[in-house]
């Protein structure tokens, strides 16, 4: 990231022109010494000398300060990731003081303010209490709201459509929700089709199989993802919640999701855990809970995005995600929101006591080695 640094600037350019402080000082019509304190960071030039240096050394006043209002891809993804890790190792107040003068210092770099949405959106519930995790998501709508209104990227509105929308119905704000995305369920889009047809037409079917193949992943996930709120949904007919089951399970079993993409399916067993504890069927409710303890200490850390032997050609498309192939919460914050998963739930309360439920507790916290952090 670029910060002001007049000082270092005017010393390069002024040696690329072969000048001494003498020359640059008379040309401008200030001191020598002027120059030299300049140049050492000791004061600043005048605003009124800023067109007049910037013409002389023929680069623009933000060039000269060496200041840019806009964050590149790389810096913005490091600066995620800095901010999640500094969300579990230090107080929370003084990360988002951090996070509001990143904000208001690049106000106008709309790439950053939704990534730092999506940082509010995925740490809200580390505040101090219930109104400050509110505060921290309304801040997530603003973001989005202003990536909305102001933005022309029409890729960046869409995707900060998406993360107003979540935000609201962690708000408990439907309302709000059916209003950004009318109510009625559009047609699904078939520009990845025609995406592959074109490559294919072009003569690169290698390119048209890998655009088939993460569209392939996309549907996938996007249908194994929503079982979870399908199962809550539907809790009060456990025939339904059985056929839900056994349809998901049988799609997740046959594309390997527990090794392919454990997070999603660490929710799925952990829905399942919910609803048959709300039946009062602790045998079933444990035996999800040993499937989502499961998935969650076989390989899931360092979390990181990736294929396998069937999806072999999504790697590079991974590659290019805004926030990189890791997860959006440090891998300490998703250890103690998993095992909160377990001992938080007041519906897993009756079994509490169950020897199964101790045993998962202890497998969780030392494969997580999250021992203590929350009793």
């Amino acid at each position: 990231m670029k910060e002001i640094n007049i000082g270092k600037i005017i010393v390069a350019k002024r040696r690329e022109k072969g000048l001494t402080q003498e020359d640059l000082a008379a040309y401008i019509g200030v001191s020598k010494a002027s120059v030299s304190k300049w140049e050492t960071g000791q004061s600043y030039p005048d605003i009124t000398l800023l067109p007049q240096l910037g013409a002389y050394f023929n680069i623009s006043i933000d060039d000269l300060m060496g200041y840019s209002p806009q964050l590149t891809a790389t810096d913005i993804k490091k600066l995620y990731h800095r901010l999640a890790d500094d969300f579990a190792a230090k107080p929370v107040a003084e990360v988002l003081a951090d996070c509001q003068a990143i904000i208001k210092k690049y106000y106008s770099c709309f790439p950053l303010l939704l990534q730092m949405a999506v940082l509010f959106a995925n740490h809200h519930m580390l505040a101090a209490d219930p109104e400050g995790a509110k505060a921290l998501l309304e801040n997530a709508v603003n973001l989005c709201q202003r990536i909305r209104n102001e933005s022309d990227n029409m890729t960046l509105s869409r995707d900060a459509l998406a993360v107003e929308g979540t935000c609201y119905l962690m708000l408990n704000q439907p309302a709000q929700v059916m209003e950004l995305f009318g109510e009625t369920v559009r047609p699904f889009p078939t520009d990845t089709e025609m995406l592959a047809q074109a490559y294919q037409m072009a003569g690169n079917p290698d390119k048209a199989k890998q655009v088939l193949q993460i569209s392939i992943y996309q549907h996938l996930l996007m249908l194994v993802s929503t079982a979870p709120s399908y199962l809550i949904l539907n809790a009060s007919d456990l025939n339904r919640v059985e056929t839900i089951l056994a349809r998901t399970l049988g799609v997740a079993e046959l594309y390997q999701l527990d090794a392919l993409h454990p997070n999603t399916m660490a929710q799925v067993y952990y829905a399942a855990a919910q609803v048959y504890a709300i039946h009062q069927d602790a045998d079933t409710a444990l035996a999800y809970l040993a499937d989502y303890t499961e998935v969650c200490v076989s390989d899931f850390f360092p979390y990181t995005l990736h294929g396998d032997d069937y999806f072999d050609q999504i790697e590079p498309w991974f590659a290019d995600f805004d926030l990189g192939v890791g997860a959006p919460r440090s891998d300490e914050v998703i250890k103690q929101s998993m095992l909160n998963g377990l001992l938080a739930n007041p519906q897993f309360e009756f079994f509490k006591a169950d020897r199964r439920f101790l045993k998962l507790i202890k497998q969780l916290e030392e494969h997580l080695n999250t021992k203590g952090v929350t009793q």
